[in-house]
């Protein structure tokens, strides 16, 4: 039995070091791509953001005043993960769960290119580009109805939406 318990625990320590170096390596792969680290992948809570630096607040003032201008430093670090997990609520009926991803890049003007896919399914993925600070917009707006909702609501407006189905064309 000690050679079988000896076994497992080898096989174990062998996972360990696996896991260890497929960590690092998708963590460089996503440092190569511009991201702070793997970390950038795994869902957050919104409740455990944290703000910006005050150079990148600096560059995305001039685009927003007042309420939203406060909510500014979070939603550009939300908008530097590159994705965000949430439900869309369907009045009288299931909220559907989606997962939204973006490219990444650090001036306002930039063009962005969000996609989202609803229920895990390929099939029901839609796709739109927009100005960065357009899109950070719509991050604040995330913040706002989540703070509005009492942390249980992580949604898009509606405005989003019709852009994402192309209705406000």
């Amino acid at each position: 039995m000690g050679t079988s318990q000896n076994g497992l625990s080898l096989n174990l320590s062998l996972l360990k070091i696996q896991l260890a170096n497929s960590w690092r390596s998708l963590n460089s792969l996503a440092i190569a791509r511009g991201y702070r680290s793997i970390k950038a992948f795994l869902p957050m809570s919104l409740d455990k953001l944290q703000p910006s630096s005050k150079s990148e607040e600096i560059v995305y003032a001039p685009y927003f005043q007042g309420s939203k201008r406060n909510l500014l430093p979070y939603a550009i670090t939300l908008y530097q993960q590159g994705s965000l997990e949430g439900q869309r609520e369907i009045e009288g009926g299931e909220s559907i769960p989606f997962v939204a991803s973006w490219y990444v890049s650090k001036l306002p003007a930039d063009l962005t290119r969000c996609r989202l896919q609803f229920d895990g399914n390929a099939e029901l993925s839609y796709e739109v580009t927009m100005q960065n600070s357009e899109f950070v917009n719509y991050l604040i707006e995330v913040l706002m109805t989540y703070k509005r909702s009492r942390n249980t609501t992580t949604d898009f407006p509606q405005t989003f939406y019709r852009k994402l189905l192309r209705r406000d064309e």
